[in-house]
């Protein structure tokens, strides 16, 4: 009972509805992300100006950019998922054909829904640097999630479909996209936190002597905290990942309907007996 996978629990037709509600949900997380940044590039407009007006738009027009490439990959993928079903099923029904792969089913589920909340924390992040709340480094990490939510999805197609499929080729190449437009937004980041920082920290003008090796002490000593601290950070990451890799292990070890491997039971205690002891003569 403890290996059977968890989604046998749920009935065939709750199952097949899973998958067509995480899709249409990460749909309206794309549509809706796409509505916020349109509406923060003009907040923006009437809000900043200068050197904040040039980084905010050419960050929320990478944003842009990469919320359209996701758009497209989602639908792609729809499609391909369609595809999947309806060559793979046979007589039965698309419920049937859904509980039949369960597992395959809550990889799909599990990376549309990785997908969509990537994109949504993406604007969330875009939302807070925009108002000068937030970090920059935000908006890189959700990047690379998205990048990486991006992959498991199409991983998770590619399991079931055909290799002459064009929907699956374009998929592929959705997701290539996803990957340079995500790879923009850090660019547009990088850059446009160095043009903030610079403008805002580089003006030495009319410091003293005495002032400005104050400022070098004092920099020196925020390195070296700094280097510390990213060095306990380093560690507390891998220690995270660690766990991480250990708990996607632990849900993979089922056998899935296709037949995937099970791993063999544990043999009872009952069965395995002490050797007697070898009596002296």
């Amino acid at each position: 009972q403890e290996l059977r996978p968890k989604s046998l629990d749920i009935k065939q037709e709750e199952l097949g509805d899973m998958v067509e509600k995480e899709m249409a949900c990460t749909s309206e997380a794309i549509e809706d992300a796409v509505r916020r940044i349109e509406e923060m590039m003009s907040q923006a407009r009437n809000e900043s100006s200068g050197v904040k007006l040039e980084v905010n738009e050419r960050i929320l027009n990478s944003c842009t950019d990469l919320m359209k490439a996701i758009r497209l990959l989602v639908t792609t993928s729809t499609n391909l998922q369609k595809e999947i079903v309806e060559s793979g099923r046979g007589a039965a029904t698309t419920q049937e054909f859904y509980a039949k792969n369960s597992r395959w089913t809550e990889g799909l589920i599990s990376a549309s829904k990785a997908v969509g909340w990537g994109a949504t924390q993406l604007v969330e992040a875009a939302d807070r640097v925009v108002l000068h709340t937030g970090k920059y480094e935000e908006l890189i990490v959700c990047s690379h999630e998205i990048a990486a939510s991006t992959a498991q999805l199409v991983a998770a197609s590619k399991v079931k479909a055909e290799k002459s499929s064009r929907n699956l080729a374009k998929l592929q190449e959705c997701s290539r996209n996803v990957n340079e437009k995500a790879a923009g937004v850090v660019a547009s980041t990088k850059s446009g936190q160095e043009q903030i920082e610079e403008k805002d920290t580089m003006d030495f003008s009319g410091m003293s002597l005495i002032k400005l090796k104050k400022e070098e002490m004092e920099t020196q000593v925020k390195v070296l905290e700094l280097e510390k601290r990213l060095e306990g950070e380093r560690v507390r990451l891998g220690e995270l990942r660690k766990q991480h890799y250990v708990l996607a292990g632990g849900c993979d070890t089922a056998e899935d309907n296709d037949g995937d491997p099970r791993p063999a039971p544990a043999p009872r205690r009952g069965i395995l007996k002490k050797p007697p002891i070898a009596q002296k003569p």
